[in-house]
């Protein structure tokens, strides 16, 4: 399956019971909304796949592994609305990854902020390369990172969340975030990436997918509010990408 277009692609590769996702955007792998509800469908039409056990999300080249959302599209909000449904983008990902029947797998080759983030925080299982730091710069632009909260904090904890939020211009290590249970292994190389990633994937695609199905709903139990709180976030940074502080700092980066 591929949806692809000058805003970025979306490519999936099904090998024996493993389903591969890449995403690709010449914006160091950014999200347009667009890209983001393509991705929604993929794992959506996967999760209904009988002969699918595990499902990899990845993204394309050596460099950034996703610099969250897209920045221009960021810059032409000029109403709630049009804000709202634009941090919604992220909030749909990640209830499509968290109700997606199959394990997902995230192969982390690069550095990833903000929105990238969120979506590794979504992965049941997370192996990375050392040049993979992560980084949560939102508040520096007035907003902050409402949508992935949930997503992050249940992962490595509201202490690490919010040393993340309140130090928006530090870049956190891929051994930071190996410590703090973001990343489940991390690799010195990208072949040692590749290796590890095919090994653990192969061995769990072996094991019984109703075992693995079980695993997930424990893996993600009390997380059913989500459909309704994720959405109510993408509200407040609707709101406050409108705000004049907001308004200010993107236009010094228009400059």
């Amino acid at each position: 399956m591929t949806n692809v277009n000058d805003k970025g692609s979306i490519v999936t590769e099904i090998n024996s019971k493993i389903a591969t996702i890449t995403f690709s955007h010449p914006a160091s792998n950014s999200f347009p909304s667009a890209l983001l509800q393509k991705l929604v469908l993929e794992f959506n039409q996967l999760s209904s796949k009988k002969d699918i056990n595990i499902i990899v999300l990845q993204s394309s080249g050596t460099g950034a592994f996703c610099s969250g959302a897209s920045f221009d599209e960021l810059l032409s909000i000029t109403d709630f609305e049009t804000g709202k449904t634009f941090f919604q983008g992220f909030a749909n990902v990640i209830n499509a990854m968290r109700k997606c029947s199959k394990i997902i797998v995230g192969k982390v080759q690069g550095k990833a902020v903000g929105g990238g983030v969120g979506l590794i925080s979504a992965c049941d299982y997370a192996i990375a390369n050392k040049e993979s730091s992560v980084k949560l710069s939102e508040i520096t632009i007035g907003i902050g990172p409402f949508v992935i909260e949930p997503a992050v904090s249940r992962k490595i904890g509201v202490s690490a969340f919010s040393n993340m939020t309140f130090t928006p211009t530090q870049w956190k290590t891929a051994s930071w975030a190996f410590d703090k249970g973001l990343y489940d292994m991390v690799c010195d190389t990208q072949q040692h990436l590749d290796l590890e990633v095919d090994v653990f994937t192969k061995n769990l695609s072996n094991y019984n997918p109703e075992a693995l199905l079980e695993l997930k709903k424990v893996l993600w139990k009390n997380t059913e509010n989500w459909d309704e709180l994720l959405i109510e976030r993408a509200s407040i940074s609707g709101k406050l990408v409108l705000s004049k502080f907001t308004k200010n700092a993107l236009n010094q980066f228009k400059k």
